[in-house]
């Protein structure tokens, strides 16, 4: 490994802003969802009251877990009927300047469920598939709802643990609407507007026709009959994608959706044309999960266990980051071999304007964080390199992970931690004063072991049999990591592709739908059922025999499951892709 001065710079910059901004954007959210004034609230207050009087919400009845659950999946139905109608009536529908045609039934099938389950998997080019109406009232609407849900589950459980003898831990359309209202929306409009001033492109217009300064010549095809297959032509201008894209970056990043409007998304000059948009875009990726921690603990009483959680987070994620930064900036020794010059690093791949660093840290945030934009290609990293994303992807987005379900994907693994901790010293386990029994373990096994299930699973199938086999465009080693990537990534409700993979096809889209819906509601349900369970318990106080969950000890432990738990599953697959190809290229 090697590191640039410059590339150690960017990345102490980067972890310390998110460092910086992770208590007063935890404080303001903490107070939003327990109903004390803000700022913005006194602005918006009489738009959440005409909220609940148009959809018939009493705000102040609360729901039991069971009620919470079928509002969340029926409001999710409802969703991916919506979107998936918009998608396949595209072509009637308004603001179509490009006159795109509806798209296919299982493309709409696996977008609808992509973005529905805040993964936002793209098999497609956004910008020669979907229209401006699609992409703003279907796929920018669902970026805000499906991060809303899964914050409003994560408040859902914090209740559980606060709560005493009840079965009630709020309401979900309450939650729903004050996420949205009080805290994706204007963080969404200050970075759209930030965006904007750096270029990111927000119009209406229809593609911009540009002459070509030299004239591009087609030249005659033909097939093996002697049938012309492709007419000879003479270009002379280029047709450039543009459309309403801030607004949508804006919520792909601070929602951890990833989605980008274009289909190399934020390698895209128009999505992320400069150094300091770049900046903007990933500190949003992980804003809100890490200042999440801080809700988390302002919420239960206790802030020392929000930044426990917060320091254990980073702890797994900061040497990977920077071990990626190294291995990248190090090169590929094929190139070495060749007497390429690689003072730059491995520069396969990566946009001139942010070099090897930014691209190293952004596929590991954004892979942590279960966002799935990216900057460049992870394909073209070295196989070590590109080994570092997937990683982040099989801990199971518990690394500060996707707004909501990351914290409370972790809080699985600290009840799993203290039950452990519990049985060596035979004590009952208890975790913010509430004991944990078998009904909540059980339901933490779901959570923790459906996703890897998925995962193997989906890749063991896909490598099979032909129609799998068949999209994978790589053989050997690349592409086992190809399609091992493709069904982490949606398990994992992720969605940024390793690329090589020819996922637009009936076979991967209805099966990497079906991950999505799997690892994203499977894993809800017995989250919510453990809220529920807790609800109804009173309070131990702590004694003597209390285990301590903010201290470095505990902190350390969480990690080692975590990384025990969550990775060492997948290490015979990652042997069968990254590493076999890293040794391929030392022969």
């Amino acid at each position: 490994m090697s590191f640039t001065a410059n590339g150690l710079l960017q990345y102490v910059l980067y972890f310390g802003v998110i460092l910086l901004l992770t208590k007063p954007l935890g404080l303001y959210m903490a107070k939003v969802y327990t109903s004390e004034k803000t700022f913005v609230e006194k602005g918006l207050g009489w738009l959440e009251r005409l909220l609940y009087r148009i959809a018939g919400v009493d705000p102040t009845l609360e729901m039991n877990w069971r009620q919470y659950a079928v509002a969340v999946i029926m409001f999710s139905v409802g969703g991916f009927v919506l979107l998936y109608a918009i998608l396949r009536l595209q072509g009637v529908l308004p603001m179509n300047p490009q006159n795109f045609p509806g798209v296919s039934p299982d493309l709409a099938f696996n977008t609808a469920i992509g973005f529905l389950t805040n993964t936002n998997w793209q098999s497609y080019s956004g910008e020669s598939t979907m229209s401006y109406f699609s992409q703003m009232a279907g796929l920018a609407v669902q970026n805000f709802i499906s991060a809303a849900v899964g914050m409003a589950i994560l408040v859902a459980l914090i209740r559980g643990f606060t709560s005493k003898k009840t079965n009630l831990i709020g309401n979900f359309w309450v939650d729903m609407i004050r996420t949205n209202l009080y805290i994706l929306l204007p963080l969404s409009l200050i970075l759209a507007v930030l965006l904007g001033s750096q270029g990111v492109v927000q119009t209406f217009s229809p593609n911009v026709p540009v002459p070509l300064i030299e004239k591009s010549i087609v030249e005659e095809k033909k097939d093996d009959k002697g049938i012309v297959t492709q007419k000879a032509d003479v270009v002379t201008e280029q047709s450039i994608a543009v459309g309403p894209v801030a607004s949508q970056i804006a919520i792909k990043q601070l929602g951890t959706n990833g989605g980008g409007f274009f289909n190399v998304n934020s390698a895209h000059p128009f999505e992320n044309p400069t150094a300091f948009s770049n900046f903007l875009e990933m500190v949003a990726i992980l804003l809100i999960p890490a200042a999440l921690c801080y809700t988390f603990g302002v919420m239960v009483g206790d802030r020392r266990q929000g930044w426990a959680i917060w320091i254990a987070m980073a702890a797994i994620l900061m040497p990977l980051t920077l071990l990626c930064v190294g291995i990248e900036q190090h090169g590929n020794p094929l190139f070495a071999n060749l007497g390429i010059d690689q003072s730059l690093g491995n520069m396969e791949g990566k946009e001139v304007r942010f070099g090897t660093a930014n691209s190293a840290i952004w596929a590991t945030v954004t892979t942590a964080a279960s966002n799935g934009s990216v900057n460049s290609m992870h394909d073209s990293f070295t196989p070590l390199g590109g080994m570092i994303p997937l990683i982040m992807l099989q801990f199971s987005e518990v690394v500060f992970g996707g707004v909501g379900s990351g914290l409370y994907g972790m809080l699985a693994y600290v009840l799993v931690t203290v039950f452990i901790a519990g049985l060596m010293v035979g004590r009952t386990p208890e975790y913010l004063g509430k004991k944990i029994q078998s009904f909540e373990m059980k339901m933490v096994s779901i959570a923790i072991l459906i996703t890897p299930l998925i995962v193997l699973v989906g890749t063991a199938i896909a490598v099979m049999i032909e129609v799998g086999k068949a999209g994978i465009f790589n053989p050997g080693a690349q592409g086992f990591s190809e399609v091992l990537y493709a069904f982490t990534s949606a398990g994992d409700n992720n969605g940024s592709a390793f690329a090589g993979l020819s996922a637009n096809t009936p076979f991967y889209n209805i099966a990497l739908g079906i991950c999505m819906l799997l690892g994203r509601f499977w894993i809800i349900i017995p989250i919510l059922a453990i809220a529920g369970s807790f609800a109804e318990k009173n309070s131990v106080p702590p004694s003597a025999g209390t285990l301590p969950t903010h201290t470095p000890l505990f902190i350390a432990m969480l990690v080692g499951i975590v990384v025990m738990v969550g990775l060492l599953t997948y290490v015979p697959a990652l042997a069968l892709g990254p590493v076999a190809e890293h040794f391929n290229l030392l022969k």
